[in-house]
């Protein structure tokens, strides 16, 4: 039994230990005189809901206490060489073949751009931005060292989408390759960073693909920089601690990953499910998928938690948010009908689940709060306690264990910065705290309309609702009160018979509903408040230390965005007739 085996068996068990003592604390405190099918209900809801709190908080306090390896750089040359694949769907070409312009940059810097050639995939379908990535590809092809090495295709019908691009890809030029850097448009990307992935493919041959674990980069509004600090500050600790239990079955999130073409070819070719979509179909979540298919084929799967230089775009509002979390929910749920597929490592099967998991803990919590205010109405439920129904002591006492288990990683996480001087890299351990407690708060205070937006995503996947791929709004996508509330006006008329109604008829009841009512009572003034931009420069919360020492490609890339916007460069997009390039531009 290795290590993984013993972190994974070790963090089950206290998940499953916790939910146990949980769920019975709760039945005693609902049973207190009586015990009926609907406690038993609200039981089993805690258990579920408990252990899949405490396993996910599991790894992070794993990774705390996970030192830094100790590693010796290597000098070994490169010997084979990458395609860095950069697919696009109407997306904004100057945006996007900047940062390409600034990796290569980067990677002509370290003295290993022959190694690397950059493949762009368009799936785009609006002609107009069709002819931008036209234009604007002839200006990546000024660049240094472009001929030869940077190239363009546009595939008329996006068959499969992203993976699909991908698949065309391999199947036409994956031979003039030994690995494949696969980004998303906003991914960008430090040459050191680029340099050290494939040298470490190149020293393990049994490694089909290394994942590194991103930060967030350019955020604006407050939503969007709570998530940038979250993604550097919180995230690689949690990454960490997975890493200890993942080994070599890590994960894929579909991008800022490096694969080795060979075995990416052989074993990742991702099957159409029967039916119709949502759970039939191409496979939206076809990262999880391509990293079990790995797996079982023999390759190891890893996550490198350590690894710097490797940034992306986050979402800067909560309805992106949930437009891009709407996609995910759909493709999670579809893994459901490949948890019985052959040949499957146990872990990539509970990889599935947690998955799964991650977007059915929405619905779950609802159901949970449901029948805990209706059984604090119940006239067979017990008598009250101090004035106040036994099951609204439950509610609240569970509020306060699930608040208890959210926080205390996070505090740990602040603690151990303050110890090894990671916290100075975020401004000190007061700002360090303060911006911790501002993401406490603002996920707090967001976590009612989340729940609601995530419930909505599941009951409508349930029901057959396709929500398809739409394309991903980047920038500053600020949210104005009218706006927010055509997107959230249903969460504000749920929330508001909820209180309304327990105010009627169970007036003791509703001062443990509140604070999960109100908040979402005022989703729209929330979403439209949160999406508003926020003065990098000044010492606000969540600041990182990309804002504080923006890392060298990150400052060569906006060089090179505010360089093309000089007048004098033709932008001749208004021209739909502008030439498209094809296939044949990229190598065979």
């Amino acid at each position: 039994m290795g290590w993984p085996v013993l972190f994974r068996c070790g963090a089950l068990l206290t998940a499953l230990g916790f939910s146990l003592v949980g769920s019975y604390l709760f039945l005693r405190l609902a049973g207190e005189g009586s015990l009926n099918a609907f406690d038993l209900l609200r039981c089993l809801l805690v258990a579920i809901s408990g252990f899949w709190l405490v396993w996910g908080s599991a790894a992070a306090v794993l990774g705390v206490f996970r030192l830094k390896p100790k590693a010796t750089p290597s000098v070994a040359p490169l010997s084979g060489r990458t395609a860095i694949l950069v697919p696009i769907y109407n997306e904004d070409p100057v945006a996007t073949f900047s940062r390409i312009a600034a990796m290569n940059r980067s990677l002509i810097a370290e003295g290993q751009a022959e190694h690397f050639h950059f493949a762009v995939l368009s799936d785009t379908q609006a002609m107009e931005c069709a002819a931008q990535e036209a234009v604007w590809f002839d200006r990546l092809l000024q660049e240094p060292q472009s001929e030869g090495r940077i190239f363009y295709r546009r595939r008329e019908r996006n068959i499969g989408r992203k993976a699909g691009n991908i698949e065309d890809f391999i199947a036409h030029s994956g031979g003039a390759y030994d690995y494949a850097l696969i980004l998303d448009a906003d991914s960008l990307m430090e040459g050191a960073t680029i340099v050290a992935m494939m040298r470490r493919m190149e020293e393990d041959p049994e490694l089909g693909l290394l994942q590194t674990v991103p930060r967030i980069i350019n955020a604006r509004t407050v939503f969007g920089r709570s998530i940038q600090f979250a993604a550097s500050y919180l995230s690689p600790t949690f990454a960490r601690g997975a890493a200890l239990m993942q080994g070599r079955e890590g994960p894929y999130w579909g991008h800022n990953a490096i694969v080795r073409m060979r075995a990416f070819a052989a074993s990742c070719g991702l099957p159409e499910l029967s039916g119709t979509p949502p759970f039939g179909g191409h496979i939206l979540s076809h990262d999880y998928v391509e990293a079990a298919l790995l797996s079982r084929a023999g390759w190891k799967v890893e996550v490198d938690p350590w690894l710097q230089g490797s940034y992306e775009e986050g979402p800067e509002n909560l309805i992106e948010y949930a437009k891009r979390d709407r996609r995910w929910c759909q493709g999670n749920l579809q893994h459901g009908r490949l948890l019985a597929a052959p040949g499957l490592k146990v872990w990539s099967r509970f990889t599935f689940i947690q998955g799964i998991m991650a977007y059915l803990a929405s619905p779950l919590w609802l159901a949970l709060l449901i029948t805990s205010i209706v059984a604090g109405v119940m006239p067979e439920q017990p008598p009250v306690l101090a004035g106040l129904g036994v099951p609204l002591v439950e509610v609240w006492a569970l509020g306060i264990a699930v608040a208890a288990i959210l926080v205390l990683p996070k505090m740990l996480i602040l603690i151990r910065g303050a110890l090894d001087g990671e916290n100075r890299r975020f401004g000190g351990t007061p700002l360090a705290l303060l911006s911790v407690l501002g993401e406490i708060a603002l996920s707090t205070v967001l976590a009612p309309t989340m729940l609601l937006l995530q419930t909505r995503a599941v009951a409508q996947v349930v029901l057959g609702l396709d929500g398809g791929w739409p394309p991903t709004g980047r920038g500053q996508n600020w949210v104005g009160v009218s706006e927010a509330f055509r997107a959230s006006w249903w969460i504000v008329a749920l929330a508001t018979l909820a209180l309304g109604g327990t105010l009627a008829f169970a007036p003791a009841v509703a001062v443990w509903v509140a604070p999960a009512m109100l908040p979402a009572m005022v989703a729209p003034l929330l979403i439209s408040a949160t999406s508003r931009p926020s003065d990098r420069n000044l010492p606000l919360p969540f600041r990182t230390e990309i804002e504080i020492t923006p890392p060298p490609v990150l400052v060569e890339q906006r060089a090179i965005l505010s360089a093309w916007a000089i007048p004098g460069i033709p932008l001749e997009t208004e021209s739909p007739l502008l030439p498209l390039r094809t296939a044949s531009h990229v190598p065979a």
